[in-house]
């Protein structure tokens, strides 16, 4: 009797409902760790803050959402649910992760730009040291993929944006790498811990999802 109680309990776990929840609570969480690993690295100090203070609380946000929508859509592959489900939380979330990409690099190149390093892009090199640079022009690269990514809602049904989704995941690992080299948050212990959680399930969830695209395609061509 307890078995079929708990293969009931487990069967019904994440049902669609509580899938939506999941995911809004999960993309809430990691928000709110960014906000507190952000202000404890300003001593929660938050009166007067610079922008060189601000914008890297925009970054942190940025990735961790992301790392909440690949998250949410294994699970939501793992349960077999419709792409439709999560429509309306990957809508609002995207924008707040637009928004804060944006923001991440012209925050940083407009303050840098009117201390007299010149115009962005090319000011952001200067904010770091030399050997450090290159982690600046993976994040530049990463920057431009994640903007034409936003054109999934009219190229996504051709046959090339796949190489689009494509750079998009790799530019997730690339956004990992620079902001563990540059990120001044990150270099709080428990901070840096829970972000290798997040690049290690971030790596589960790609193998997870191409793996599912790969069956799905022998599958197809069966």
């Amino acid at each position: 009797m307890l078995w079929r109680v708990a293969l009931y309990w487990y069967a019904d776990i994440m049902n669609p409902r509580r899938l939506q929840i999941f995911a809004w609570s999960l993309s809430i969480t990691v928000t709110v760790i960014a906000v507190i690993a952000w202000g404890q690295s300003n001593s929660w100090q938050l009166s007067g803050l610079s922008t060189y203070q601000i914008f890297p609380l925009l970054g942190l946000l940025a990735f961790s959402i992301m790392w909440s929508h690949y998250v949410a859509a294994v699970l939501r592959l793992y349960y077999k649910y419709d792409k439709g489900l999560l429509s309306r939380y990957f809508e609002v979330t995207s924008l707040v992760v637009l928004a804060s990409i944006l923001l991440h690099p012209g925050l940083l190149g407009w303050q840098l730009w009117r201390d007299g390093l010149g115009l962005p892009p090319a000011n952001e090199l200067h904010y770091v040291a030399p050997d450090m640079r290159l982690y600046i022009i993976i994040a530049m690269i990463s920057y431009v993929i994640f903007l034409a990514y936003e054109f999934r809602r009219k190229f996504g049904a051709r046959t090339w944006w796949k190489y689009i989704a494509y750079a998009s995941d790799t530019a997730m690992i690339l956004i990992f790498i620079h902001s563990l080299k540059l990120g001044s948050q990150l270099q709080m212990g428990w901070f840096r811990a829970v972000w290798y959680l997040y690049g290690l399930t971030l790596l589960g969830c790609l193998a997870y999802i191409y793996s599912q695209k790969a069956k799905l395609k022998k599958a197809n061509q069966a």
